[in-house]
């Protein structure tokens, strides 16, 4: 029996029907934006593996760095000990994201990192004696799937089962141009009550909900309006985080920096698993306590693992080098150049670009939504093409690594375009 074979009898995969699903691919290695499957056959990761892989799989100074890591120190327990390569990875992060920045908490992932930080902001007003205990997200959020992180994401069919366990959330409607003043009126009128603890939110774009982007502006003018009412303000950058939408944190388009930042995903260039929690110094000082019960209870087996910071250090060193800057502005004036090209499109609506996300959706196959029957058409299509995309329903999205050249992207986009030709 093949190993792929053998998958079928004992792994349960993600997101997917145990009935009626095509068999997993099996992949024997990948090396740059190509997976290689057991026949030789090359497919091109267009979607980064779930948005985590910045600088190309594989890639030699990280897969190094993590070598070298591992014949030193693989692990130690993290409350009570220390070691460099978390240290370097924390001095490295706070170099570069917003200057309010103070402290870096290390957990696993990215639903981890967003459970710190609405853990981190309840227990800010725990201690100091205040009962706030509203929270306020946007409606299609996603944050992840533990509890916490699903309580304040998308209530949906994904949700349901779990919804009598979840807790209350004030949430705001998706704030399109047409709805701005609405959504902002609402905003103002839950922060009245004086008893929010904080408000979370993906900025500027939500990921799996379409890759749906609102204002800046507005955004701006929510933190300011929270943060003058003492609400903390926390973003989720797993997704937009480490150059995605151009900038290297999404926060850089904004004027107010929120007090909490989530980060993880291209954290360690896709290689390995790692969540981190950054805060203000502000939030640090409710936690600066000779009371043992003011301590921040949480942690993780595998908190700061010295290989994922190894990794994420040597992930971090190609971010911030010139070529990579350049590799982000060349991938964004294709896609620009491709969104011009779906412009008019009679199969094709609200093409839009950021940094190095395109997305549009498929106009003739009914309302978006992640469980638009349009995925089951659109993910065999490219994929029998040798293009990994995974369509968000009837939402078609390019966010590829960094390394993708200009003609693989070119492949991709007129692999598309031919799949909008077909449908006549």
């Amino acid at each position: 029996m093949s190993w792929i074979n053998r998958d079928k009898e004992s792994i349960w995969h993600p997101f997917t029907p145990l009935v009626g699903s095509a068999d997993p691919l099996p992949v024997k290695k990948a090396g740059g934006v190509y997976l290689e499957l057991e026949n030789g056959r090359k497919i091109i990761d267009a979607i980064s593996s779930w948005w985590v892989n910045l600088h190309g799989h594989s890639h030699p100074r990280i897969a190094q760095a993590i070598a070298d890591q591992a014949a030193t120190l693989e692990h130690v327990i993290f409350a009570g000990f220390s070691h460099e390569p978390a240290v370097k990875l924390a001095e490295n992060l706070l170099s570069v994201l917003p200057q309010n920045q103070d402290k870096v908490f290390y957990s696993d992932d990215g639903s981890t990192a967003c459970e710190v930080a609405m853990k981190m902001a309840f227990q800010y007003w725990y201690n100091r004696g205040e009962k706030r205990n509203r929270i306020i997200a946007i409606d299609g959020a996603y944050h992840g799937d533990t509890f916490g992180s699903m309580s304040v994401g998308d209530r949906g069919p994904f949700t349901e089962p779990f919804a009598p366990f979840l807790f209350d959330v004030e949430f705001l409607k998706f704030p399109t141009e047409e709805l701005e003043a609405e959504v902002e009126a609402h905003f103002d009128q839950i922060i009245e009550g004086g008893d929010v603890a904080a408000f979370i939110f993906e900025p500027i774009v939500q990921g799996a909900s379409g890759m749906r982007v609102y204002s800046v502006d507005l955004l701006d003018r929510m933190i300011t309006k929270a943060q003058a009412n003492d609400i903390i303000c926390i973003a989720d950058e797993v997704m937009t985080g480490f150059g995605r939408l151009g900038k290297l944190f999404a926060s850089d388009f904004l004027v107010h920096k929120p007090d909490i930042m989530c980060l993880s995903k291209g954290l360690t260039g896709g290689a390995m698993a790692m969540g981190v929690t950054t805060c203000t110094s502000h939030i640090i000082e409710a936690y600066r306590s000779g009371d043992l019960m003011k301590t921040f209870f949480h942690g993780h087996s595998f908190t700061a693992n010295p290989m994922a910071c190894a990794a994420a250090n040597a992930s971090f060193e190609l971010l911030m080098e010139q070529e990579t800057n350049n590799h982000i502005h060349r991938i964004n004036q294709q896609h620009e150049l491709f969104a011009g090209r779906l412009k008019g499109h009679k199969h094709v609506a609200n093409p839009r670009v950021i940094g190095t996300i395109l997305a549009f959706e498929l106009s003739n196959f009914g309302e978006t939504s992640y469980v638009n029957e349009a995925r089951h058409k659109l993910y065999p299509y490219f994929l029998e093409r040798d293009i990994l995309l995974r369509p968000l329903g009837n939402v078609i999205y390019i966010i590829p690594p960094y390394i993708i050249d200009n003609e693989q992207l070119a492949y991709i986009y007129n692999t598309i375009y031919e799949f909008l030709e077909e449908l006549g």
